[in-house]
């Protein structure tokens, strides 16, 4: 293809390809999260979002995305995206960016499903993915990205500010999953029972991948190798690395101990938060949004237990409040900017807090009513929760049929077993743990 920029099609490429290792990383995250008897049905809800998304997406998702039509959604002159096989924009074939854009559609749509573990059913799951994809998260990245309402706002000379997806991606579907709560009601011995993680080398595995992911994530969306890709990824670091810390501190002032889920889930509010605003921040204004981001959200996931919903994974507690934090101190922070925008801070006027402000409430409100649409009518046509007994026996083994842990297979192997010398007995209580 004639007009073609190697440099820039290969950075979208890795990009991309980063963007999609994003979804098996939350795969891990959320899956270490989760009780044991129900690993395997929360992996398989990020890994049926891949399937799911990819398809729905070259199909009709694209269009309505990024075909221009009216304010608030596309149009289908992209159906199929056969028309654009030859097309070069931007110096990058235009399927390049339908399967750039693709990862992002798999990984929104994914998130959502952490708010709702232990008690969804599969098939409803399956489909509650296609129409949400088509019918919240197109229409919000056309207002966002495309030609839609939010993108073409203007106060005070500024526009909406959304580099990389606070609003499209992390506030959108934080909405989706505290609507879910709603529908779906709380876990079965929520605020009574346990419900520690299982597995927390998964958890740090999997916000490992995702950090990793997310420089293609934030990098990748200024869609050249270049400055701006050079500061959105080195304020993707710094706001990340502030994050942990300032969430491991809010775990030692309130409960006396930093955690490794403390670290991971610091990680990850820090990722949030810089996402929409990682080209228009210095280092050291992304150093305190990390630090803002990560000590705010270390108290939102509490905020479930004083409301009575059942964020699971703490989904709306990193996710919904990481966005809305990072989408509104850009109307703060705001200072070396691919945007050209100006915050309070740098010599900027209150329009901009304003557009954001307006930004950040219409994605959350159709998301959240709409997200609460679907889910009431799949709830009425076939069930969204699962059976009690289904929940208390385990996902992994009453839905497929599997589980993530041979227990009774080690158990034999255990049992009469003569050990080859005597055991010191301080690993005798952590065997007798560990099996337990």
């Amino acid at each position: 293809m004639e007009g073609i920029d190697s440099g820039t099609t290969a950075w979208l490429l890795i990009s991309s390809a980063l963007v999609m290792l994003m979804t098996p990383g939350l795969a891990f995250f959320y899956g270490g999260m989760s009780r044991a008897k129900s690993v395997l049905n929360m992996m398989l809800m990020s890994f049926a979002s891949i399937a799911v998304v990819s398809v729905v997406w070259v199909v009709v998702g694209y269009s309505l995305a990024y075909d221009t039509a009216g304010p608030l959604v596309g149009g289908l002159g992209f159906l199929g995206v056969t028309g654009l096989i030859s097309d070069v924009d931007g110096g990058i074939p235009v399927l390049l960016d339908v399967a750039f854009q693709m990862m992002f559609a798999v990984i929104t749509v994914a998130l959502i499903s952490g708010a709702i573990a232990d008690r969804a059913k599969f098939g409803a799951w399956l489909l509650f993915v296609p129409l949400w994809s088509v019918l919240v998260y197109s229409p919000v990245a056309y207002w966002v990205w495309g030609d839609g309402w939010i993108g073409g706002l203007e106060i005070g000379g500024y526009g909406v500010v959304d580099f990389a997806g606070g609003t499209a991606v992390h506030i959108n579907a934080g909405a989706a999953a505290l609507a879910l709560t709603f529908v779906l009601g709380r876990r079965k011995g929520f605020g009574s029972e346990s419900m520690r993680p299982h597995n927390l080398p998964f958890v740090l595995l999997g916000a490992a991948l995702l950090w990793f992911g997310w420089f293609g994530f934030n990098a990748g969306s200024a869609y050249a190798a270049d400055g701006t890709a050079a500061l959105a990824l080195l304020n993707t670091q710094v706001a990340t690395a502030a994050a942990t810390g300032a969430w491991m501190l809010v775990e030692r002032i309130r409960y006396g101990k930093a955690t490794a889920l403390g670290f991971a889930s610091g990680a990850i509010a820090g990722l949030v938060a810089i996402t929409p605003a990682a080209a228009d921040l210095t280092p050291l204004g992304s150093v305190a949004l990390g630090l803002i981001a990560g000590a705010v959200c270390a108290y939102a996931i509490s905020w479930k237990y004083k409301f009575k919903y059942d964020d699971a994974l703490d989904v709306v507690g990193i996710h919904m409040v990481g966005g809305i934090i990072g989408s509104l101190l850009i109307g703060l922070l705001a200072a070396s900017s691919a945007s050209g925008s100006a915050g309070l801070l740098y010599g900027g006027n209150a329009g901009l807090l304003a557009v954001q402000s307006i930004g950040v409430v219409g994605v959350l409100v159709y998301s959240f009513v709409v997200t609460f649409v679907i889910a009431k009518i799949i709830d009425l046509a076939m069930g969204f929760r699962i059976p009690e007994h289904v929940e208390t026996n385990g996902l992994d083994a009453e839905l497929h049929a599997e589980t993530a842990y041979a227990f009774d297979e080690l158990d034999d192997e255990f049992e009469g077993a003569e050990p080859s010398s005597p055991t010191p007995p301080g690993e005798e209580v952590a065997s007798q743990q560990a099996r337990s």
